[in-house]
Protein backbone atom coordinates (compact mmCIF):
# COMPACT_ATOMS: atom_id res chain seq x y z
CA UNK A 1 0.00 0.00 0.00
CA UNK A 2 1.43 3.40 -0.76
CA UNK A 3 2.39 5.87 2.12
CA UNK A 4 -0.48 8.38 3.29
CA UNK A 5 -0.32 11.52 4.56
CA UNK A 6 -2.82 11.44 6.86
CA UNK A 7 -1.18 8.74 8.24
CA UNK A 8 1.97 10.20 9.28
CA UNK A 9 2.31 10.03 12.78
CA UNK A 10 5.10 11.26 15.31
CA UNK A 11 5.96 8.92 18.36
CA UNK A 12 8.26 9.61 21.30
CA UNK A 13 9.79 7.95 24.00
CA UNK A 14 12.04 9.75 27.41
CA UNK A 15 15.31 7.37 27.03
CA UNK A 16 16.73 6.02 30.71
CA UNK A 17 20.22 5.82 29.05
CA UNK A 18 21.27 8.23 26.21
CA UNK A 19 21.33 6.57 22.76
CA UNK A 20 19.52 2.95 23.84
CA UNK A 21 16.63 3.53 22.31
CA UNK A 22 12.64 3.01 24.12
CA UNK A 23 9.67 2.28 22.98
CA UNK A 24 7.33 5.58 22.64
CA UNK A 25 5.21 6.90 25.21
CA UNK A 26 2.83 9.69 23.54
CA UNK A 27 2.21 10.98 20.46
CA UNK A 28 3.65 14.37 19.23
CA UNK A 29 0.60 16.77 17.84
CA UNK A 30 2.27 18.28 15.18
CA UNK A 31 4.26 17.52 11.82
CA UNK A 32 7.33 16.66 10.99
CA UNK A 33 8.99 14.14 8.80
CA UNK A 34 12.42 12.05 10.37
CA UNK A 35 15.61 12.84 7.74
CA UNK A 36 18.48 10.19 7.40
CA UNK A 37 21.30 12.38 7.24
CA UNK A 38 24.13 9.98 6.75
CA UNK A 39 26.55 10.66 4.11
CA UNK A 40 27.75 8.98 0.88
CA UNK A 41 31.34 9.74 -0.41
CA UNK A 42 32.29 8.92 -3.76
CA UNK A 43 36.31 8.71 -3.73
CA UNK A 44 38.24 10.97 -6.20
CA UNK A 45 40.83 8.85 -8.10
CA UNK A 46 42.20 8.74 -11.45
CA UNK A 47 41.79 5.07 -12.45
CA UNK A 48 41.18 5.34 -16.18
CA UNK A 49 37.17 5.15 -16.44
CA UNK A 50 35.72 8.68 -17.90
CA UNK A 51 32.81 7.34 -16.00
CA UNK A 52 34.38 6.99 -12.89
CA UNK A 53 33.28 3.49 -10.59
CA UNK A 54 30.84 2.85 -7.95
CA UNK A 55 33.01 2.77 -4.67
CA UNK A 56 31.62 4.62 -1.93
CA UNK A 57 31.74 4.68 1.80
CA UNK A 58 29.68 6.22 4.62
CA UNK A 59 31.83 7.82 6.94
CA UNK A 60 29.39 8.51 10.04
CA UNK A 61 26.14 8.76 10.87
CA UNK A 62 23.44 11.58 11.87
CA UNK A 63 20.01 11.82 11.55
CA UNK A 64 17.45 14.62 12.27
CA UNK A 65 13.40 15.90 12.24
CA UNK A 66 12.02 19.19 11.96
CA UNK A 67 8.88 19.22 14.02
CA UNK A 68 7.67 22.04 12.21
CA UNK A 69 5.60 24.89 13.59
CA UNK A 70 2.23 24.46 15.31
CA UNK A 71 0.83 25.38 18.26
CA UNK A 72 2.54 25.42 21.25
CA UNK A 73 0.44 23.47 24.50
CA UNK A 74 1.09 23.90 28.21
CA UNK A 75 1.23 19.71 28.06
CA UNK A 76 3.46 19.22 25.21
CA UNK A 77 6.38 22.51 25.20
CA UNK A 78 8.08 20.33 28.17
CA UNK A 79 9.12 18.45 25.59
CA UNK A 80 11.39 20.65 23.87
CA UNK A 81 12.53 21.80 27.17
CA UNK A 82 13.58 18.74 28.02
CA UNK A 83 15.63 18.10 25.85
CA UNK A 84 16.82 20.93 24.77
CA UNK A 85 17.05 22.68 28.57
CA UNK A 86 17.40 20.35 31.25
CA UNK A 87 15.36 17.87 32.87
CA UNK A 88 12.76 18.84 35.36
CA UNK A 89 11.48 17.28 38.38
CA UNK A 90 7.87 18.52 38.78
CA UNK A 91 7.04 19.91 41.82
CA UNK A 92 3.13 20.37 43.31
CA UNK A 93 1.91 23.32 43.72
CA UNK A 94 1.02 23.26 47.49
CA UNK A 95 -1.91 20.35 47.71
CA UNK A 96 -3.37 21.98 43.96
CA UNK A 97 -3.46 20.24 41.13
CA UNK A 98 -1.05 22.00 39.61
CA UNK A 99 2.66 20.52 38.83
CA UNK A 100 5.55 22.71 38.50
CA UNK A 101 8.33 21.74 35.70
CA UNK A 102 11.05 24.37 36.12
CA UNK A 103 14.08 24.74 33.53
CA UNK A 104 16.72 26.90 34.15
CA UNK A 105 19.49 27.88 31.46
CA UNK A 106 22.80 27.06 32.33
CA UNK A 107 25.44 29.23 33.88
CA UNK A 108 28.62 28.09 35.26
CA UNK A 109 28.28 24.10 34.76
CA UNK A 110 26.38 22.23 32.36
CA UNK A 111 22.65 20.58 32.39
CA UNK A 112 21.26 17.47 32.54
CA UNK A 113 18.97 16.96 29.52
CA UNK A 114 16.52 14.53 28.71
CA UNK A 115 17.03 12.41 25.50
CA UNK A 116 14.40 10.63 23.23
CA UNK A 117 13.95 7.78 20.91
CA UNK A 118 11.23 9.72 18.23
CA UNK A 119 9.52 7.25 15.83
CA UNK A 120 8.64 8.57 12.53
CA UNK A 121 6.83 7.94 9.19
CA UNK A 122 3.18 6.71 7.62
CA UNK A 123 1.24 4.05 6.93
CA UNK A 124 4.21 2.41 4.56
CA UNK A 125 7.25 2.68 7.00
CA UNK A 126 8.43 3.78 10.61
CA UNK A 127 11.58 5.20 11.58
CA UNK A 128 13.55 5.49 14.57
CA UNK A 129 16.00 7.82 15.68
CA UNK A 130 17.96 7.53 19.40
CA UNK A 131 20.20 9.69 21.47
CA UNK A 132 17.23 12.45 19.91
CA UNK A 133 17.84 15.87 21.44
CA UNK A 134 16.88 19.64 20.42
CA UNK A 135 19.34 21.71 18.58
CA UNK A 136 17.81 24.63 18.55
CA UNK A 137 13.95 25.91 19.01
CA UNK A 138 11.52 28.83 18.45
CA UNK A 139 8.22 30.28 19.98
CA UNK A 140 6.70 32.66 18.26
CA UNK A 141 3.48 34.78 19.32
CA UNK A 142 1.17 36.95 17.68
CA UNK A 143 -2.17 38.82 19.13
CA UNK A 144 -5.27 37.24 18.27
CA UNK A 145 -3.33 33.82 17.03
CA UNK A 146 -1.92 30.67 19.71
CA UNK A 147 1.80 30.72 20.39
CA UNK A 148 3.72 28.76 18.23
CA UNK A 149 6.61 26.33 18.49
CA UNK A 150 8.62 25.01 16.03
CA UNK A 151 12.39 22.89 17.17
CA UNK A 152 14.73 21.08 15.37
CA UNK A 153 15.94 17.49 16.56
CA UNK A 154 19.09 15.54 16.14
CA UNK A 155 19.81 12.16 16.89
CA UNK A 156 22.33 9.22 15.89
CA UNK A 157 20.95 7.94 13.20
CA UNK A 158 17.63 6.54 11.28
CA UNK A 159 17.06 2.83 11.87
CA UNK A 160 13.80 0.91 10.11
CA UNK A 161 11.35 0.03 12.69
CA UNK A 162 7.85 -0.68 13.25
CA UNK A 163 5.65 2.31 15.36
CA UNK A 164 5.31 1.09 19.18
CA UNK A 165 0.90 -0.04 19.08
CA UNK A 166 -1.46 1.14 21.10
CA UNK A 167 0.24 4.79 22.10
CA UNK A 168 -2.87 7.32 23.51
CA UNK A 169 -3.02 10.84 21.81
CA UNK A 170 -2.45 13.10 24.63
CA UNK A 171 -5.16 15.98 25.34
CA UNK A 172 -3.57 19.46 24.93
CA UNK A 173 -4.64 22.91 26.01
CA UNK A 174 -3.24 25.88 22.89
CA UNK A 175 -1.26 28.49 24.80
CA UNK A 176 -2.75 31.75 23.77
CA UNK A 177 -0.47 34.85 23.16
CA UNK A 178 -3.18 37.19 23.92
CA UNK A 179 -4.04 36.19 27.55
CA UNK A 180 0.10 36.70 27.51
CA UNK A 181 1.28 39.49 29.66
CA UNK A 182 4.63 41.38 29.27
CA UNK A 183 6.80 42.66 32.35
CA UNK A 184 9.45 44.46 32.18
CA UNK A 185 11.83 45.49 35.29
CA UNK A 186 15.15 46.74 36.38
CA UNK A 187 17.63 43.92 37.51
CA UNK A 188 17.84 45.21 40.78
CA UNK A 189 13.66 44.78 41.30
CA UNK A 190 11.42 41.91 41.27
CA UNK A 191 10.87 40.22 37.98
CA UNK A 192 7.08 40.14 37.00
CA UNK A 193 6.11 43.56 39.12
CA UNK A 194 6.01 46.19 36.57
CA UNK A 195 3.19 45.09 33.49
CA UNK A 196 3.73 46.84 30.44
CA UNK A 197 0.12 46.81 29.20
CA UNK A 198 -1.22 47.93 25.43
CA UNK A 199 2.20 47.74 24.23
CA UNK A 200 2.96 44.05 22.91
CA UNK A 201 1.69 42.55 19.11
CA UNK A 202 4.24 40.11 18.47
CA UNK A 203 6.95 38.14 20.33
CA UNK A 204 9.63 35.37 18.97
CA UNK A 205 11.92 33.47 21.18
CA UNK A 206 14.90 31.69 19.57
CA UNK A 207 17.11 29.17 21.30
CA UNK A 208 19.85 27.84 20.44
CA UNK A 209 21.05 24.85 22.83
CA UNK A 210 24.55 24.31 22.69
CA UNK A 211 24.26 20.86 22.46
CA UNK A 212 26.48 19.67 19.90
CA UNK A 213 27.46 15.72 19.34
CA UNK A 214 30.80 15.02 19.31
CA UNK A 215 31.92 12.55 16.77
CA UNK A 216 34.69 10.16 18.54
CA UNK A 217 36.93 7.12 17.36
CA UNK A 218 35.46 5.13 19.47
CA UNK A 219 34.11 1.30 17.13
CA UNK A 220 31.19 3.67 16.37
CA UNK A 221 29.88 5.61 13.40
CA UNK A 222 27.48 7.44 14.96
CA UNK A 223 28.24 10.61 17.57
CA UNK A 224 29.40 9.08 21.35
CA UNK A 225 27.94 12.04 23.15
CA UNK A 226 26.71 15.76 23.70
CA UNK A 227 29.15 18.53 24.36
CA UNK A 228 27.35 21.79 25.89
CA UNK A 229 28.93 24.98 24.80
CA UNK A 230 27.19 28.23 25.10
CA UNK A 231 23.23 28.65 24.90
CA UNK A 232 21.95 31.50 23.28
CA UNK A 233 18.41 33.34 24.01
CA UNK A 234 16.87 35.89 22.13
CA UNK A 235 13.73 37.68 22.07
CA UNK A 236 12.61 39.69 19.29
CA UNK A 237 9.29 42.16 20.10
CA UNK A 238 7.67 44.28 17.99
CA UNK A 239 5.53 47.32 20.44
CA UNK A 240 3.29 49.67 19.87
CA UNK A 241 5.05 53.15 19.39
CA UNK A 242 4.06 54.34 22.89
CA UNK A 243 5.75 55.80 25.77
CA UNK A 244 6.69 52.15 27.37
CA UNK A 245 8.38 51.33 24.01
CA UNK A 246 10.41 54.73 24.28
CA UNK A 247 11.15 54.07 27.58
CA UNK A 248 12.84 50.80 26.83
CA UNK A 249 14.54 52.07 23.57
CA UNK A 250 16.20 54.51 26.12
CA UNK A 251 17.39 51.82 28.17
CA UNK A 252 18.57 50.64 24.97
CA UNK A 253 20.29 53.75 24.48
CA UNK A 254 21.85 53.84 27.93
CA UNK A 255 22.67 49.94 27.92
CA UNK A 256 20.42 49.32 31.52
CA UNK A 257 20.29 46.00 32.02
CA UNK A 258 16.70 44.97 32.28
CA UNK A 259 14.59 41.65 33.33
CA UNK A 260 11.92 40.69 31.32
CA UNK A 261 9.29 38.14 31.66
CA UNK A 262 6.66 36.73 29.24
CA UNK A 263 3.75 35.69 31.72
CA UNK A 264 0.91 32.94 29.38
CA UNK A 265 -1.90 31.90 31.24
CA UNK A 266 -4.63 29.08 30.63
CA UNK A 267 -7.59 27.68 31.75
CA UNK A 268 -8.48 26.76 35.75
CA UNK A 269 -5.95 24.48 37.20
CA UNK A 270 -8.98 21.52 38.72
CA UNK A 271 -7.66 22.93 42.49
CA UNK A 272 -5.92 25.87 42.66
CA UNK A 273 -2.50 25.95 44.63
CA UNK A 274 -0.58 27.98 46.65
CA UNK A 275 1.07 30.14 43.57
CA UNK A 276 -1.21 29.30 40.59
CA UNK A 277 -4.20 28.84 39.62
CA UNK A 278 -4.48 27.90 36.19
CA UNK A 279 -2.21 26.87 33.46
CA UNK A 280 0.55 29.00 32.90
CA UNK A 281 3.94 29.46 31.30
CA UNK A 282 6.50 31.50 31.86
CA UNK A 283 9.58 33.13 29.90
CA UNK A 284 12.02 34.64 32.44
CA UNK A 285 15.31 36.73 30.88
CA UNK A 286 17.78 39.07 32.33
CA UNK A 287 19.68 40.93 29.58
CA UNK A 288 20.31 44.20 27.61
CA UNK A 289 18.45 45.32 24.57
CA UNK A 290 20.64 44.40 21.52
CA UNK A 291 18.51 46.53 18.62
CA UNK A 292 15.82 49.13 18.28
CA UNK A 293 14.86 49.60 14.55
CA UNK A 294 13.48 52.55 12.80
CA UNK A 295 9.72 53.17 13.07
CA UNK A 296 6.97 51.13 11.03
CA UNK A 297 3.22 51.55 10.59
CA UNK A 298 0.83 48.91 11.03
CA UNK A 299 -2.90 49.96 10.20
CA UNK A 300 -1.99 53.51 10.41
CA UNK A 301 0.08 53.59 13.96
CA UNK A 302 3.59 53.54 14.29
CA UNK A 303 4.96 50.13 15.53
CA UNK A 304 8.95 49.51 16.59
CA UNK A 305 10.91 46.35 16.59
CA UNK A 306 13.31 45.44 18.96
CA UNK A 307 15.60 42.75 20.07
CA UNK A 308 16.44 41.86 23.43
CA UNK A 309 19.87 39.93 24.11
CA UNK A 310 19.67 37.71 27.10
CA UNK A 311 22.90 37.15 29.17
CA UNK A 312 23.68 36.37 32.81
CA UNK A 313 23.17 39.27 35.30
CA UNK A 314 24.44 39.00 38.71
CA UNK A 315 22.53 41.28 40.36
CA UNK A 316 19.20 39.64 39.51
CA UNK A 317 21.18 36.37 39.50
CA UNK A 318 19.28 35.33 36.17
CA UNK A 319 20.12 34.37 32.85
CA UNK A 320 17.29 32.72 31.73
CA UNK A 321 14.49 30.42 33.21
CA UNK A 322 11.68 29.56 31.49
CA UNK A 323 8.53 27.28 33.75
CA UNK A 324 5.39 25.43 32.54
CA UNK A 325 2.40 24.54 34.75
CA UNK A 326 0.03 21.93 33.95
CA UNK A 327 -1.71 18.85 35.89
CA UNK A 328 0.93 16.20 34.40
CA UNK A 329 2.19 14.78 37.53
CA UNK A 330 5.08 13.37 34.83
CA UNK A 331 5.81 13.55 31.36
CA UNK A 332 4.43 10.40 29.06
Amino acid sequence: MAGIKALRKIQLGRETTAGTAVAATTIWRGMGVLDDQREVIFPEEDIGYLSGVDRTYIPKYLAGMTFEEVEATFEQLPHVFEAGIATATPTQDGTGSGYIYTYTFPTTAANTIKTYTIEGGDNQQAWEMEYSHVANFALSGVAGEAWKVSAEWVGRQATPTSFTGSVSLPSVEEMLFSKTKLYVDDDSGTIGTTQISNTLLEANITVTTGLVPQFTADGNLYFSYLANVAPEVLLEVVFVHNGSAHTERTNWINETARQVRLLCEGSALSTPGTSYSYKTAIFDMAGKWERFEPLDERDGSDVVSARFRARYNSTAALFAQFVIVNELTSLP
